[in-house]
């Protein structure tokens, strides 16, 4: 009798395929990367599809000690925006291998 046992040995190489090019796509997610600016471009961050930052530009105009608050608040909100990026990247990238199938703890 069995459970279409074909049927659940062709899936299980699916599933095996999938693990296999996730683990790839991490890997090319350390390498891609997403700019995010604030301030009309005065602080630029940019971070990898792996959410670490690889570089923070600042335009030395803003680099007034006097307007030090303001600043902050520019490399808050570029750090969120390359954040929301980065996420949405993985996100995107991870569809493309699960067909928008959402894998629970996957990004």
């Amino acid at each position: 009798m069995g459970f279409g046992g074909g049927n659940m040995g062709k899936m299980m190489k699916q599933v095996q395929k999938m693990q296999a090019d996730m683990g790839k796509l991490q890997d090319q997610l350390g390498e891609m990367t997403v700019e995010a600016t604030a301030g009309g471009g005065v602080v630029k961050i940019v971070m990898t599809g792996k959410q670490e930052v690889k570089e923070i530009a600042l335009d030395p105009e803003i680099l007034n000690p006097e307007e030090i608050e303001m600043v902050q608040d520019l490399l808050v909100a570029a750090f969120n925006e390359a954040l929301r990026k980065s996420q949405e990247l993985a996100s995107q990238e991870m569809g493309k291998i699960t067909g928008g199938l959402k894998v629970p703890g996957l990004f």
